[in-house]
């Protein structure tokens, strides 16, 4: 059932998309069979509750959005949907990849201009485990939104079965520095191998 948002206008049901691993990233899946059309594009930074595109089922619009847990980067594939496309419950929608497949990949590349989001980078976590923001309850965060980070400064703590192990940034894909544009994951969250810790600019 639709609901209503403050200004008197409806609101579209929402859809959590299924998620299937891919490689080294995820398949976004389709939640139920309907006429789907995709409104991301390629680049697009991608985490719970992101619009995915809207899927007509029995003539109801519905949105459908990222599942929790879910951050990424769009990948381009191939077949990408071009308008409306029939889909079945399980058929692939969008296919994320936890790094920057699309990112600059040497320090003599630039974005393209008007690029904008399509720039932006994700920091994931090597290993699953335990990730720590701050060296201590009582310590300042080792990174904050805004900042300048460099290849090779820590940017957290993941601890993996009882051992600290320090992350440090940089891989394949992030530039030597990079601005942190949202801290995505919370003091000791428990997060998976992938799952992407930070969202970052190319500097």
């Amino acid at each position: 059932m639709a609901t209503w948002t403050p200004d008197g206008r409806t609101k579209r049901p929402e859809l959590a998309a299924r998620m299937a691993n891919h490689g080294d990233g995820w398949q976004l899946l389709a939640p139920t069979v309907g006429l789907f059309r995709r409104g991301i594009a390629p680049g697009a930074i991608v985490r719970g509750g992101v619009s995915l595109g809207e899927l007509d089922v029995l003539g109801v619009l519905h949105d459908v959005v990222a599942p929790d847990g879910c951050a990424g980067v769009v990948a381009p594939v191939a077949d990408q949907h071009r308008g409306e496309v029939a889909v079945g419950f399980g058929q692939p929608l969008v296919l994320i990849v936890a790094a920057a497949a699309l990112a600059p990949t040497g320090e003599g590349d630039e974005p393209a201009a008007g690029a904008g989001e399509h720039a932006r980078l994700v920091f994931p976590a090597p290993l699953s485990g335990r990730f720590y923001a701050r060296p201590g309850p009582d310590r300042a965060a080792f990174v904050t939104v805004g900042a300048e980070i460099t290849r090779g400064q820590t940017i957290g703590l993941l601890e993996v079965m009882k051992t600290f192990n320090r992350l440090t940034y940089g891989g394949s894909g992030l530039p030597e520095r990079a601005r942190v544009i949202a801290i995505l994951a919370k003091d000791e969250d428990d997060v998976e191998a992938g799952t992407a810790l930070l969202e970052l600019a190319p500097l």
